[in-house]
């Protein structure tokens, strides 16, 4: 069973969130946390996704359409959960009248962007010392 959630950076989901991420960003990739948690949590719609009761992935999206921080833990990958979470932001954005939502996609998931409706603009760019491109969609 699969359900995404929106949620805040509050006392009942931040722990989940940091968790997912730090595991994530931090051990897998070698971010600092200190670059990843830049302050503007609290004030993003954040993402859970829970798969068979347990959370696994995480996303969130700035009050400008920025998608970001999408993460899903190693031994969930492949599943489609990074595919729900990216869906359930931009629905939210829709939801709210937005009509464009952005990111900055590592290279290596420009194709997983692309499969979800993004398209490449701009030039590359390297963040926390990886190569990115920036990606937007159309609402």
């Amino acid at each position: 069973m699969v359900k995404t959630i929106i949620v805040k950076f509050d006392k009942q989901y931040a722990s989940e969130i940091k968790k997912i991420r730090n595991e994530v960003f931090t051990t897998e990739q070698g971010i600092d946390a200190n670059l990843d948690f830049d302050g503007q949590d609290r004030d993003a719609v954040q993402i859970l996704v829970i798969y068979d009761g347990k959370y696994v992935g995480t996303g969130r999206m700035l009050s400008d359409g920025h998608i970001g921080r999408l993460a899903v833990l190693k031994a969930y990958r492949g599943r489609g959960l990074g595919a729900k979470a990216v869906l359930a932001l931009v629905k939210e954005a829709g939801n709210t009248g937005m009509k464009r939502v952005y990111l900055g996609a590592q290279k290596h998931a420009v194709g997983f962007y692309e499969k979800l409706g993004f398209t490449v603009y701009g030039e590359p760019y390297i963040e926390v010392t990886i190569e990115h491109i920036h990606m937007e969609r159309l609402i």
